[in-house]
């Protein structure tokens, strides 16, 4: 993981704003959310036991390893996305946490758990 998306990651476990180069986090204290921007675009929101993701309107590899991280540190562990033939799918583990399921991607996925 790069170390702004560490940064990025860290920002929102903090439930601050913060930005640097390309990236954004704007935390909402209204709503605990945080809002993920990459260059101006929302690709994510972040809140206690949700993430709900987009592709910024861009499905650029920038993108996709935003999201990843996102993911890696917010989601269930395997969960993400991935390409396979220019396509973009959503790696999605079920609640026992021992099977994974592939679905094309969609923006507005939530990628959500219960136990959070």
């Amino acid at each position: 993981m790069r170390n702004i998306e560490l940064e990025m990651n860290q920002a929102i476990l903090d439930n601050r704003d913060w930005r640097k180069a390309n990236t954004e986090v704007v935390y909402n204290p209204h709503s605990g959310n945080s809002h993920v921007y990459l260059y101006g675009n929302e690709i994510a929101i972040v809140g206690d036991n949700f993430v709900k993701i987009f592709d910024g309107g861009y499905q650029s590899k920038t993108t996709k390893s935003r999201l990843n991280a996102i993911c890696t540190r917010h989601c269930i562990q395997g969960e993400g996305i991935y390409q396979k033939a220019g396509e973009w799918f959503i790696t999605v583990i079920n609640q026992e946490g021992d099977k994974a399921h592939r679905v094309p991607f969609v923006n507005g996925f939530i990628f959500a758990d219960p136990l959070r």
